[in-house]
């Protein structure tokens, strides 16, 4: 396994679901995109729900949770092709030898139902946390912005994903950047959403950036090729450039969270701009 500091890396594949592609790929034509990732009958493209977890130094560090049992039994299980067949959240810790008490500390990217549904689970009762010894870590900014949200993303915050982690006495709000724990650090973006942090596991070897939906796939680095889900697309563009280029100059290594083949890679500059390269599994980090 690939280790950075004090910590093992795993992948934490918990599902699949799909997105309507033009949504996903804003104002690039679908012939485009869609020679990329071929959509379904409905337009949806497969995307992935892949979770980064870090193991060590006396910690169990999960970012982000997938989207848990959110849409389950409900019409939006069907809308978003939730699919659970092949792989879940728990099933893939457990896989790992980690159980749910395991687990010290959920980094959530922000709370829409594809990042933050896993953070909780249903019960007869209603729901509950799914980590009942974990401190949640999410961007004051961001869980403000949540509870109160603007009609273009109403419906991508389902309060029954984070409220209970209030709840709990269970949430701790993070203060802008920061170094968050040893080697993790969190940087903020607000394209896509307020406070989106970016979470950077580093040592003086390797840099490995969990780049959630300021790159949701490796086919979003052109500046266009941005999600009509954004509520700052303008700025979107602005935060990938600036990104990018600092990964390419410092060899940065990429994680996926949404791209359905690619866990991890690089970037480098080409002719044709900056441009995915060494696409691979997290293991052959």
């Amino acid at each position: 396994m690939p280790a950075i500091g004090p910590y093992t890396l795993h992948a934490i594949e918990t599902g699949r679901f799909g997105l309507d592609g033009g949504a996903m790929f804003g104002i690039v034509p679908k012939p485009l995109w869609s020679e990329r990732i071929e959509p379904d009958a409905q337009n949806r493209i497969p995307l992935a729900m892949r979770c980064l977890l870090l193991v060590g130094d006396g910690r169990v560090i999960l970012v982000d949770t997938g989207i848990g049992d959110t849409f389950a039994g409900t019409k939006y299980q069907d809308l978003f092709a939730v699919d659970h067949s092949e792989a879940s959240l728990m099933d893939s810790l457990a896989a790992r030898g980690v159980g749910p008490g395991d687990v010290t500390d959920v980094i959530l990217t922000h709370l829409h139902f594809d990042h933050a549904g896993g953070s909780t689970r249903r019960t007869d009762d209603g729901p509950v946390v799914a980590f009942p010894h974990a401190t949640y870590h999410v961007q004051r900014r961001h869980w403000d912005w949540a509870r109160g949200p603007n009609p273009k993303e109403a419906q991508s915050f389902q309060a029954a994903s984070f409220a209970p982690i209030e709840a709990a006495g269970q949430l701790r709000l993070v203060e802008g950047e920061t170094t968050l724990l040893p080697h993790v650090e969190v940087s903020l973006v607000h394209g896509h959403t307020e406070a989106q942090q970016i979470v950077t596991v580093r040592d003086s070897n390797t840099t490995l950036v969990y780049v959630a939906d300021l790159l949701p796939t490796t086919h979003h680095l052109p500046p266009a090729w941005t999600m009509a889900y954004d509520v700052r697309p303008l700025q979107t563009m602005d935060e990938k450039k600036e990104f990018l280029e600092q990964a390419a100059d410092a060899e940065w290594k990429l994680f996926f969270e949404h791209d359905p083949e690619v866990a991890a890679a690089d970037v480098e500059r080409t002719d044709r701009g900056i441009q995915v390269v060494n696409e691979r599994s997290l293991d052959a980090l």
